[in-house]
């Protein structure tokens, strides 16, 4: 199969399916997002706690100054089950490798302003991330 002519796939059937990736909404995002709300704390969907910088965190808590951020381990190079590419390899290690500089980036930019940051892997059990995001939430508005 061939890629669509000047398109970075390897091949069209690697287009679609990367075109099918979803950037906000996935399974476990609204796994973790479902077990936060039932324990009763409300929240922002992907907002950019800094305006200034385009970054977008898949939860806020604006008072608390909390981003959570649920990251992907193909995409963000999780050290337990982040995949090589069979394909394009070079690409996808140059691309994670950026991902991770940028979200070392992200967290050292909120930080600086005043917010904790808190990131999810999607793996994690969701109940016990929104523990810790309850956690830090309700830490973070007693003080």
């Amino acid at each position: 199969m061939e890629a669509a002519e000047g398109s970075w796939a390897s091949s069209s059937g690697t287009r679609a399916s990367m075109r099918a990736n979803r950037s906000r909404d996935t399974r476990p995002e609204l796994a973790l997002r479902r077990a936060v709300h039932r324990l009763g704390l409300r929240y922002r969907v992907a907002v950019r706690p800094l305006p200034t910088v385009r970054r977008t965190a898949d939860l806020v808590f604006v008072r608390a100054k909390v981003a959570v951020f649920l990251d992907g381990c193909f995409w963000h190079g999780c050290p337990i089950h982040h995949t090589v590419a069979k394909r394009n390899a070079q690409f996808w290690a140059e691309k994670v490798a950026r991902n991770k500089a940028r979200d070392r980036d992200t967290d050292r930019r909120l930080q600086e302003a005043g917010w904790l940051v808190i990131r999810v892997w999607e793996h994690e059990d969701p109940q016990v991330a929104a523990e810790s995001v309850r956690a830090a939430v309700q830490g973070r508005r007693s003080t």
